[in-house]
């Protein structure tokens, strides 16, 4: 494949580079990754020194635009975890230890992508402890122990405990109940699990996820006990609950919502309606259904499939 032209600017940057290369006697990739360690370090150092100046509102050694009774107070050093290995950085100071830098937070001891949330989306997925490790030393060359594993996926825990258990709001007019089942590590087994999910719009307009619970399969039963939980969290009527008529919902409902209003989500209904079509027919079928369920009101809607019932 023949090479592409590059710009002035490009062919300016590749010499600069082909001259620290040289200069830098890189003959290997280890040279090469300890360069990119230093790159780093300059890069930060630099930036942090700049966002210090921000902050005090004058350069080093530029004292006469001083208008603050703070000032530098040296350097520490923090060692900063990275897909090339460990860097030592230089962390400007302040006198009254109001700095808080931006680039790199006080807390911060990666930059490794956001290590934690991969370790968080990695367990979500079902990953045990040491295969998390395993891979986070595979595919980013950190060293990453069971222990820290467990300390990044404890910290979520207390968190979902406290969303799981937040007031909610007195009145929905709409709140959309379903289960989605996923695939999970269980005991050492994947098995598949149901994630029942209520969906509430307020009076307001707002949409909220009201709670997500985890049972084996989904059933009226369980769903009870959800409904159950969130009149615990406050709710005292649900207007309208959109389900997908499995056998027994509306009932659970009814014992906890005796006012409520249940309808048929309309994804489940046009399922329901496309059963029954060949699928050469489907594309025009939903088509003219979509002209019902998404009139603008009542009277559209009779027009629609009035229409559609004589075609």
């Amino acid at each position: 494949m023949a090479r592409r032209n590059r710009s002035p600017e490009e062919n300016e940057r590749r010499a600069k580079i082909r001259e620290l290369l040289q200069a830098s006697n890189i003959s290997s990739m280890v040279d090469i990754q300890n360069l990119f360690k230093e790159t780093i370090a300059e890069f930060m150092e630099n930036g942090l020194d700049a966002e210090l100046d921000d902050e005090l509102g004058y350069s080093k050694y530029d004292y006469k635009d001083k208008d603050t009774d703070n000032s530098r107070n040296g350097h520490s050093s923090k060692t900063l975890r990275t897909s090339f290995g460990d860097v030592d950085v230089a962390i400007p100071r302040d006198r009254k230890g109001e700095f808080e830098p931006q680039l790199l937070k006080k807390n911060q001891t990666s930059i490794s992508q956001d290590i934690e949330e991969k370790i968080l989306s990695m367990y979500a997925k079902g990953m045990t402890t040491s295969d998390i490790e395993s891979h986070i030393r595979e595919i980013y060359g950190i060293e990453v122990s069971d222990t820290t594993v467990s300390r990044v996926t404890d910290k979520i825990f207390p968190i979902a405990k406290k969303w799981q258990q937040r007031p909610l709001e007195t009145v929905y007019t709409v709140v959309f109940l379903d289960a989605i089942h996923f695939h999970v590590r269980s005991e050492g087994q994947i098995v598949k699990k149901a994630v029942y999910i209520a969906i509430g719009i307020n009076l307001d307009g707002r949409k909220d996820v009201l709670g997500m619970r985890v049972g084996e399969n989904e059933s009226a039963k369980f769903w009870a006990t959800v409904l159950n939980g969130l009149r615990n969290r406050g709710v005292e009527d649900i207007f309208i609950a959109c389900t997908d008529n499995l056998t027994g919902f509306s009932a659970a409902i009814e014992a906890v919502f005796p006012k409520t209003e249940i309808q048929n989500c309309i994804i489940h209904q046009i399922r329901n309606s496309t059963r029954y079509v060949s699928y050469k027919d489907l594309k025009a079928l939903v088509a003219d259904l979509k002209a019902v369920y998404a009139a603008v009101d009542e009277a559209t809607a009779l027009e629609a499939l009035e229409v559609f019932a004589h075609r």
